[in-house]
């Protein structure tokens, strides 16, 4: 099962054969809710984690490892709460009327 954010490239006709091909099926998701999408949340935070990185990645290699070491350090709770959040995301998003939810 994949869980995509609708983007273009992500339905593109090639990725949507080679899908099909592998027996993948994608769980239908809205288009443009990445509020709604966990790992959204996990590359926000690894994002504010790698802007603080000190030293600053200089290059490739550098940001590389500061990514690494970063998604290391994100806690495994954070990581469960994120998992076992949809019910109430679906909820938020369901109550705001499809728009802008605290998620």
């Amino acid at each position: 099962m994949l869980q995509h954010d609708n983007a273009q490239p992500h339905v593109a006709r090639i990725c949507t054969q080679f899908l099909e091909a592998e027996n993948i099926p994608a769980l239908a998701w809205p288009a443009y809710s990445p509020d709604m999408s966990p790992i959204e949340h996990v590359w926000d935070a690894l994002d504010r984690r790698i802007r603080q990185h000190v030293p600053v990645p200089a290059n490739i290699q550098q940001l590389r490892t500061a990514i690494e070491e970063e998604w290391t350090n994100i806690p495994q709770a954070t990581i469960n709460n994120l998992i076992n959040s949809p019910r109430s995301r679906c909820v938020a998003l369901r109550e705001a009327h499809g728009g802008h939810t605290r998620y």
